[in-house]
């Protein structure tokens, strides 16, 4: 089984997407009527983790295609 290559860009890449995955979460549970991501609580957490894992998701989609 082949390792993938290192990326050398994913130790900015990954906080990177983190972070505005966390925030377009809070943003899009904002606009869709929930209280977003206001303060340390399990909901804020699954809004935030919610984000970031559809914006990984995407991001990887595309990278997919890149390579």
């Amino acid at each position: 089984m082949d390792r993938p290559a290192p990326d050398p860009d994913r130790l900015i890449v990954t906080p990177v997407l983190g972070m505005v995955g966390a925030s377009s979460g809070g943003f899009m549970a904002g606009l869709l009527g929930g209280s977003g991501a206001t303060a340390f609580s399990v909901w804020s957490s699954l809004v935030t983790v919610a984000g970031v894992l559809v914006l990984l998701g995407i991001y990887g989609s595309i990278v997919r295609r890149i390579a």
